[in-house]
């Protein structure tokens, strides 16, 4: 099942490009936030998570959604990857449930421990 999660830092601030995408991607259900990335607590990327399950795929518009810091990125990412769920940023176009993906994944994972 494809999840998407949407999210922008202001109630000023509109979704609709970002729920458009996830939908032409084929999301079947979308999650939003309209909360700062920088926040840790953010409901809607709580609840896609925990509806997300093993051979699912979380899907986001672009990373920067998902959080403002690489070292929170690659974490969110290690815990997709340990529960078996993929992730699919469309402007990136890195989708981790593919080898390519993967491979883009565990090279920036390994560039920032270095």
């Amino acid at each position: 099942m494809l999840i998407g999660y949407a999210r922008v830092s202001t109630d000023d601030q509109k979704l609709n490009l970002q729920q458009d995408a996830l939908r032409v991607a084929g999301c079947e259900k979308i999650f939003e936030d309209y909360i700062s990335g920088a926040k840790a607590a953010r409901p809607g990327l709580n609840a896609a998570l925990e509806m997300t399950r093993s051979g699912d795929t979380l899907v986001v518009w672009r990373l920067d959604r998902l959080g403002r810091s690489l070292k929170d990125l690659i974490q969110l990412t290690e815990t997709l990857k340990e529960r078996g769920i993929g992730l699919n940023s469309l402007q990136e176009a890195i989708n981790t449930t593919s080898s390519s993906g993967q491979l883009v994944c565990d090279f920036r994972h390994n560039l920032a421990q270095s």
